[in-house]
């Protein structure tokens, strides 16, 4: 029965501590633990849009943070309230300015999934005083916004576009068909683009893990973890980096959260 009534308790103050905050172009809920750690957990949805981390679908991980005495901030970037309605040249200043806002003097560690984790990379290896990064199945590379045409960054920096890999011919085919993986995969051989757009990781302030998917239908996410981890090496990267292939589609790497607590808790306390 006490058990019980700790669990109860232990519930309630976990829901009662979420709070909004004003934050130009970007929807932000934090979320208070009761803990001592001096770390606050970003979280970033996908391409779904909407703040994804403060459904009801992602309350158990994210609780899960909270109980182990991290802090959390879900952050929706497009397709919410207070936010632009398409993923298209969206502000990382903007979002990094929501980030600071509240994370005070709290280290900060970024966790991204799909788009979200090609921003958490980006978020990362333009501002130093983010402290780490999780990217679940991300890009190497910057994409085109989610517009008719594709003609625009899906992000923008200092209000400048980012680099971006077109649409190219070889792509059309692909996605007139719905496949999204060989349409990013034909992206991909534009060898100038594709350089041009290089997430600049080795810039990142902190440890890095990333986890893709080996049977990936939306992109080629193992290929594209793996091109990042050589640029690590590549310069002599010197935090902890680690890359986990997940067996399974895109969404798999999603099962895998005791690795990536393993990882924060030996890398990023």
């Amino acid at each position: 029965m006490k058990l019980l009534l700790s669990l109860l308790l232990l519930t309630c103050s976990l829901s009662l501590t979420a709070r909004q905050s004003e934050t130009p172009g970007v929807q932000s809920i934090y979320y208070s633990g009761a803990g001592t750690r001096q770390t606050l957990i970003v979280g970033l949805g996908g391409s779904e849009g909407g703040n994804a981390w403060s459904s009801d679908r992602w309350k158990p991980v994210r609780d899960r943070f909270l109980e182990q005495g991290y802090h959390f901030l879900a952050l929706g970037y497009f397709r919410c309230k207070g936010a632009p309605d398409t993923l298209n040249r969206i502000s990382l200043n903007q979002v990094h300015d929501a980030i600071r806002k509240a994370a005070g003097m709290h280290k900060v560690i970024i966790i991204g999934g799909s788009r979200g984790g090609d921003l958490a990379l980006l978020l990362a290896a333009h501002f130093p005083d983010i402290n780490g990064v999780v990217a679940i199945v991300p890009s190497h590379v910057a994409f085109p916004g989610h517009t008719q045409h594709f003609t625009t960054s899906a992000w923008q920096y200092n209000n400048e576009e980012l680099p971006f890999v077109p649409v190219n011919e070889a792509a059309v085919p692909f996605l007139m068909k719905g496949d999204l993986r060989g349409a990013f995969s034909a992206m991909l051989q534009d060898s100038l683009a594709t350089e041009k757009a290089a997430i600049p990781v080795e810039n990142i302030n902190g440890p890095v893990l990333l986890l893709s998917a080996t049977m990936d239908e939306i992109c080629p996410s193992t290929y594209m973890c793996g091109k990042m981890m050589e640029r690590l090496q590549a310069h002599r990267f010197r935090y902890p980096y680690e890359h986990i292939p997940v067996q399974g589609r895109h969404s798999a790497p999603l099962q895998e959260f005791d690795s990536i607590f393993r990882f924060l808790d030996q890398y990023c306390r």
